[in-house]
């Protein structure tokens, strides 16, 4: 259930702040991401309206442009994983207070499917220099040419930006 509330939640926050129109391949990758990000921070209680939103500014933090926001996820999938996705560092899985079952969650499959889609799909990112005011400091690697990268380097700061309108 912590993975489908977290993908309710990023629904609700990037469909919310307008950037993109639903349906549309980067708004899918700014979803996943921040869905991602919202399951891997949560600190081993269950997911609720009010720990998520005590959790947004650090999702803010994770999903910022200088964080190692693909090695974080990386490590904290690979550590549940490893545990059989239990929650013995604080993970996103279930915990002791959930009840008599502490196995796996049973959504860190689809987090495991969205990850893989993230880090295998590319996406065409446009000249970054001449599709707005962006600055292009920021995205100096982008800038000139369009570019094919990773799902989650377009959705990284679809999601930053979504959870800072919130």
């Amino acid at each position: 259930m912590a993975w489908m509330y977290a993908q309710y939640v990023a629904e609700e926050l990037v469909s919310g702040a307008g950037l993109l129109p639903p349906g549309t391949l980067e708004y899918r990758a700014g979803r996943d991401a921040l869905a991602l990000t919202v399951f891997l921070a949560e600190d081993g209680s269950r997911l609720s309206h009010a720990g998520v939103v005590s959790q947004l500014d650090r999702c803010l933090d994770l999903t910022a442009y200088d964080e190692r926001w693909h090695e974080w996820c990386a490590g904290r999938l690979a550590t549940l994983v490893e545990g059989g996705g239990g929650n013995g560092d604080g993970g996103a899985a279930g915990s002791a207070a959930d009840g008599p079952d502490t196995g796996p969650d049973p959504g860190l499959p689809m987090a495991l499917a969205a990850w893989r889609w993230l880090t295998t799909t590319e996406l065409m990112a446009a000249d970054a220099a001449t599709d707005g005011p962006w600055h292009c400091a920021a995205v100096d690697d982008l800038c000139g040419e369009d570019r094919w990268m990773p799902a989650w380097r377009l959705g990284l700061p679809l999601a930053h930006l979504a959870v800072h309108l919130f």
